[in-house]
Formats: structure tokens, C-alpha cells, sequence
């Protein structure tokens, strides 16, 4: 399953996704950053005009599936490092240079991460612990983050393949451990394009972990295949922990799905 992640260069956003084990970049979104241009896509189509080499997809660069503004995943044209590098020298800017420097670096963190997985986890222990999560939200997070790992490692490895089809047996999942879909859920706590699992707390974390491990279980004893399979062994997974949640908030006397979330808190206006 891809994954895709939002960098920085000199505060420009930078979206990125792991494909065949590397980072491979938006071109627009370097193209952007490297020429301050208000329509990069334009910049872009009138760069592969004027450079033969790089007027075609492969082997400079692919269209891959990134978030969209409006929170959708689109095709978007991407480059691996040694891609953006060859794009970075059709582009006159006195970026570039620092450019290089960035994308070696961020290159150079993925080559560490796969030959020592701990140090992805070190450095994502490390951005929650700067945004103010408590230790035992992280432990469990953490452990959230592992298990679901395991989970799209079993549907990749029984017939899932689209985006789309993670989506539906996310969605699932979701709808049978707490009664909303993951789009229902974010819209609940006010999120927009942050993740739904960050902000989370205890009990929701406790349960999501329970309906995806459950699933995961599921899948094994099962020996499922396809995808229509893998969606009814979610709702079963699913089921398992939302009947715990409904008997738990029978004794808290309460909802354990929450508004609750951790995004910053609006300043208050002055004089009110």
C-alpha cells in the first residue's frame, strides 16, 4: 500500500509517497517551490514542451495517486529523486542547489528507515511527542500504527489492490466498531484533512485496534481471499469491537465516540 506523507522546503509543501520502496515527489509541488510560479501546472506543461527528454512519462516520471486540495487522491505526475534532479536542472532558480540538498537528505532518510525500521518509528515518537501528546496516547498509537500495518499487509496479500478497495474495507470496519464511516467520523470532530486516528482518544484508539487485529485474525483462520470476502470479514472484525464499545457505554454511561480532537484550540478574541 502506498504512503503518502507532506514535507517542507523553506515552508512550501512538498506532497510525497513511498512507491518501489523510495519517496517519490509531486512534480508540481517542486516545480512550485523551486519557481514561485501561481500556476506551476502550466510551468510544468510548457517545461516538457521545451525539454524533449522529459516530455514523457518513464523513466523520468509516473503518474501517481497523491491528495488533491479537496482531499481527494488524484493522478498526479511524480518523480523519484533522481527524476526531480533531472527536472531541478530544466528550471533556472537559485533554489535549486538547496533544492538537491533537501531532496538528498529526504532521500537519504528513507534508505536509513528500510535498512533500520526503528528509526521511522524513533522519528514518528518523536512528532507526536513535539505536539504535545501524552507518552500513553503515543504507546497506544504506536501500537495502532503496527497493527494496522499488519492488517493492509494481509489484504494486499489477499486480493486488495486499489486505493479504493482499502478505503471500503477501512470503511467497514469503522461502520460496524463505531456506527460511522471514517468521512462521518472526521466530520464529527470538525477534521478536515488530518488524519482521524491522531486524534483519537484512548477508548477510540483501544477500539480501532480491536476491530482491525480482530480482522486481521479473521483473514488468517479464514484463508480469505477477494476483496468481496475481505469485506465481510471486516464487518465481522468490526462487529467484535463494536459490541465491546456498546457494553462499555452501557457502564460509562456515555458515547464513547467523541467531538473531542487535538487540534489547537482557537484564541480567544479580545474583550470576550
Amino acid at each position: 500500500m502506498e504512503i503518502t506523507k507532506i514535507a517542507l522546503f523553506r515552508g512550501k509543501k512538498i506532497r510525497k509517497v513511498i512507491y518501489k520502496n523510495e519517496w517519490w515527489f509531486s512534480v508540481l509541488d517542486i516545480v512550485g517551490a523551486l519557481t514561485d510560479s501561481p500556476q506551476p501546472k502550466t510551468y510544468w506543461a510548457k517545461m516538457k514542451v521545451r525539454d524533449k527528454e522529459i516530455s514523457q512519462p518513464f523513466p523520468f516520471w509516473e503518474q501517481l495517486k497523491l491528495p488533491a486540495d479537496d482531499g481527494k487522491l488524484r493522478e498526479t505526475d511524480c518523480a523519484n529523486t533522481e527524476g526531480i534532479f533531472r527536472i531541478v536542472q530544466s528550471v533556472p532558480s537559485s533554489k535549486a542547489e538547496p533544492l538537491k540538498r533537501w531532496l538528498a537528505k529526504v532521500g537519504y532518510e528513507r534508505v536509513q528507515e528500510i535498512e533500520d525500521p526503528e528509526l521511522a518509528t524513533k522519528r514518528t515518537r518523536m512528532l507526536y511527542k513535539l505536539k504535545g501528546y501524552s507518552e500513553d496516547w503515543i504507546e497506544k498509537r504506536m501500537r495502532g500504527i503496527a497493527i494496522r500495518e499488519e492488517l493492509t499487509d494481509e489484504w494486499q496479500k489477499r486480493g486488495a489492490r486499489e486505493q479504493r478497495d482499502y478505503e471500503i474495507l477501512t470503511a467497514e470496519i469503522s461502520k460496524a466498531t463505531f456506527g460511522v464511516t471514517p468521512s462521518q467520523y472526521k466530520k464529527l470532530k470538525g477534521l478536515k484533512r488530518q488524519n482521524l486516528r491522531d486524534h483519537m482518544d484512548d477508548f477510540e484508539l483501544i477500539f480501532n485496534m480491536l476491530g482491525e487485529r480482530s480482522t486481521t485474525e479473521i483473514h488468517r483462520i479464514e484463508k480469505s481471499q477477494g476483496v468481496p470476502k475481505l469485506k465481510n470479514d471486516a464487518n465481522r472484525g468490526g462487529k467484535i469491537a463494536g459490541n465491546a464499545r456498546v457494553e462499555l457505554e452501557k457502564e460509562l454511561g456515555r458515547s464513547v465516540v467523541s467531538k473531542k480532537n487535538f487540534l489547537p484550540k482557537k484564541k480567544r478574541e479580545i474583550g470576550k
